[in-house]
């Protein structure tokens, strides 16, 4: 019996071979979309969870609100894991990293900027499972001066992972023994790191210090401990230990005056997407775009399954009389169902192994949009077969069984005469497939729309700074003294406007938080937590920022070593901005408080991601060579970088020359948002593809319904346009339910994804009606090929049977 349904199935399926091609195309695109979305989710949620105990390990963090400024960091006091350790026995393991902001590594007498580094107690290796290929993990860092690195820099330096033993030259003038060779970091790690150097080499590991913060912190719980109950004992550790610091420090009345100390846990299995704190050691991903995506993938389904019951039951007038006479032969229903249900299932089978195969063609440029390295390999498969077996079942049935009841539902001595239509039950069913249709394919629309609108307005939103034609040269502290000397070189090259020399930009994560005092006396009432910035006189007009009130620093005058500049958000924060000029400010430097006045108010300037509000900073006129800046209005790039390649290793030859456009910096901060925003617009056009396939198939159905309607009409004097007005505005009013209903929806989930964004855009009116006008148009060029089609048939045929 079974074969004989397979035999008949591939029978009907030939037959109909235009039908069978458009189901499977409509459910192979479905398919594909969603195993493309499924390996991304999958990639997303396995973060860390190659840690054997990732489900024990936790990240302290500290939320602070200090001088009027709060923040929440991924960072921790030095002493805060010894701490941990020493108090709270449910503690199994605690360790410290400190993240530096790189290292040169020398090889061939150059030295090469290596920025993915790291400091790490001597237990790190206990707490994380990153295996050893050569040393002993338990070891590796106990010493100073020591590294573990990864294979792949093994092999980058040595050409070999036998190099136990060997030294790396450091910055110069450091010497690491390396002690360890590990394999590289998985790719779904929040951190990633090629170089692992002994935390015994800083001077944060002997630290005392509870009111700096600089390293993170990470928990190994034993089994069976309660990370709520811990959590909540920590405000009485943070309390005894910042009173026992500092006797002037009273916690109680810290507090009573709105300010905090506090420390929180968060799962090491939830730090990828949950966490968007300041300091974190990696690019973290984003939770709300896990929901969206699983929620596309979903619709993208179900809308392939709706399209192959529409498809399916505009084949109804074919199917109707070999149905009937089925019936009058004997054939019970049930038998019918299993028919039509075989026929679902093989068809369901094609799609899902072409939709695999197209899923593994497409990977690699699905790779580059989403910046993943996704790829199916064994550990894949192992989910993915039995995934697919359950999936054609799951989809076959659910896609098929709607078309089998009501196609064997049909009454044999109506379709033996012809009077289909009698047998034909469900309409209001239909009509809601295809607002459904349309009201995912008008939300993905207005939230495609919507994201692009946002990161135009990023990329075209005055940020205080100019950012065009700015390029910086990384490690120019390096060159010592000579840096002011290559500065000055560079400034007299044709086609550069201006140069400056700082670590500090507003695009390259290069911070310094500290705090700044309104009074001599540095109590806490007294504090703004700030970001403080040394910097030069061409600092402000290389990065073309505008003074709100005062003047910039300046050379010639020798005060301005105790001048200040400070930006709109401090002054705003010191009640300083209707008269912030001459001011007083200080600053403890060396167990010494040093005083400062404000020379000068910079309007304010975006150097975080836009999802935050300016804070406040602080500009100090001193000496800082961490980098070069260059503002060009060249237009031979290259040929300018040859000459600074040139002059700087005519100044440095065994140094790297390393640089980056300051733009590009900026673009980085948002690519995950650009790479979302292309992901959309591919999802979005494959949902709307398949919907129109879906409202082919209806249109094809109404159109075989109407047939004798149409050919009467015709004989009677209706014109074409008439014709094809009639068949296209029933479905043209669906489309603007849907439209009615997505709007609402869209709005709501995407004001709720701005709310991300301190500084964002407007939801415009243009961007609903930009997107139920192209619905509109889309759906009736859909509907207007089967209309017209219709219209265009000879009215003999239609009315012969009559």
């Amino acid at each position: 019996m079974f074969r004989n349904y397979i035999k008949t199935a591939f029978r009907s399926l030939r037959k109909n071979k235009g039908f069978t091609f458009i189901n499977i195309m409509g459910l192979t695109l479905g398919i594909a979309s969603c195993l493309l979305i499924i390996f991304y989710v999958v990639d997303e949620l396995s973060y860390d969870k190659y840690n054997t105990h990732a489900d024990r390990i936790y990240r302290v963090n500290a939320d602070i609100k200090f001088g009027g400024s709060a923040s929440s960091n991924a960072i921790t006091p030095p002493p805060l894991s010894a701490a941990l350790m020493s108090n709270f026995p449910e503690v199994e393991k605690a360790v410290r990293m400190y993240h530096d902001v790189g290292v040169r590594v020398k090889k061939s007498g150059e030295s090469i900027q290596e920025d993915k580094v790291v400091y790490g107690d001597a237990g790190l290796f206990d707490v994380f499972t990153l295996p050893f290929v050569e040393g002993n993990p338990n070891t590796a860092l106990a010493e100073p001066h020591t590294v573990v690195i990864t294979e792949a820099m093994a092999k980058k330096y040595f050409n070999d992972t036998h190099v136990i033993g060997q030294t790396l030259t450091v910055n110069d003038t450091a010497v690491y023994k390396i002690t360890g060779v590990m394999q590289d970091i998985p790719a779904q790690s929040h951190f990633n790191f090629d170089f692992f150097f002994s935390m015994a080499s800083r001077p944060e590991y002997r630290s005392t210090d509870w009111f700096t913060y600089s390293c993170g912190t990470y928990i190994l719980l034993k089994n069976g401990a309660d990370a709520a109950k811990l959590q909540a004992k920590f405000p009485a550790l943070i309390r005894k230990a910042t009173e026992n610091q500092s006797a002037e420090m009273d916690m109680a009345a810290f507090e009573k005056m709105g300010n905090y100390f506090r420390l929180n846990l968060t799962p090491l299995t939830e730090i990828h997407l949950q966490s968007n704190r300041m300091y974190e050691l990696g690019v973290n991903g984003n939770m709300q775009y896990i929901y969206i995506f699983s929620a596309i993938a979903l619709f993208i389904l179900l809308i392939a399954c709706v399209n192959f019951m529409n498809l399916s039951t505009a084949r109804s007038a074919n199917r109707a009389r070999e149905v009937g006479v089925r019936k009058v032969l004997g054939s019970p229903r049930k038998y019918l169902v299993a028919q039509f249900l075989s026929e679902s299932l093989i068809v369901t089978l094609f799609a899902t192994l072409i939709a695999i195969l197209a899923a593994w063609i497409l990977l690699p440029y699905f790779n580059d949009i989403s910046g993943k390295t996704l790829s199916i390999n064994a550990r894949t498969l192992a989910w993915l077969i039995p995934s697919a077996f359950v999936g054609v079942l799951v989809i076959g049935v659910l896609a098929g069984a709607y078309p089998a009841f009501f196609l064997s539902g049909f009454q044999p001595i109506n379709v033996l005469k012809g009077k289909l239509s009698t047998g034909f039950k469900g309409g209001g069913l239909r009509s809601f497939l295809v607002v459904f249709q349309f009201s995912i394919s008008i939300f993905l629309i207005i939230g495609t729309l919507i994201i692009y609108n946002q990161l135009q307005y990023i990329q075209n939103k005055n940020l205080g700074f100019n950012r065009n034609q700015v390029l910086t040269i990384k490690n120019t502290h390096v060159l010592g003294s000579q840096a002011k000397i290559l500065k000055q070189e560079i400034k007299q090259l044709p086609g550069i406007l201006n140069a400056t020399l700082s670590g500090y930009s507003p695009t390259n994560g290069v911070r310094n938080p500290d705090g700044v005092f309104s009074q001599p006396d540095p109590a806490p009432k007294n504090a703004l937590f700030t970001e403080i910035w040394p910097v030069d006189e061409d600092y402000l007009p290389t990065m073309g920022m505008s003074m709100a009130s005062g003047r910039n620093f300046s050379k010639d005058l020798a005060s301005d070593s105790a001048g200040i500049i400070i930006n709109e958000a401090a002054a705003k924060m010191l009640s300083y901005l209707n008269d912030p000029l001459n001011k007083k400010l200080y600053r403890p430097i060396n167990e010494h408080i040093k005083e400062y006045h404000v020379i000068g108010v910079v309007k304010d300037f975006n150097f975080a991601s836009l999802r935050n509000n300016v804070s406040p900073v602080v500009m100090v006129f001193t000496e800082d060579n961490g980098a070069l800046s260059i503002r060009a209005n060249a237009a031979n790039i290259t040929g300018l970088l040859s000459t600074l390649r040139a002059k700087w290793k005519t100044l440095s030859p065994d140094q790297h020359f390393d640089y980056s456009f300051m733009d590009e910096d900026f673009d980085a901060l948002y690519r995950s948002e650009q790479r979302m925003g292309k992901l959309f617009i591919v999802f979005t056009s494959l949902a709307i593809i398949i919907a129109c396939l879906g409202l082919f198939g209806l249109a094809a159905y109404a159109a075989e319904q109407r047939n004798k309607e149409i050919s009467i009409r015709k004989v009677l004097g209706a014109s074409m346009g008439g014709i094809v007005a009639m068949l296209s505005k029933d479905f043209i009013k669906l489309v603007l339910i849907a439209l009615v209903i997505a709007a609402p929806l869209a709005w709501l989930c995407m004001q709720q994804w701005l709310q991300g964004f301190a500084y964002r855009t407007n939801i415009q009116w243009w961007v609903f009606a930009l997107s139920g006008a192209g619905a509109i148009a889309i759906a009736f060029v859909t509907i207007s090929s089967q209309s017209l089609k219709a219209a265009l048939v000879n009215p003999i045929k239609g009315l012969r049977s009559e």
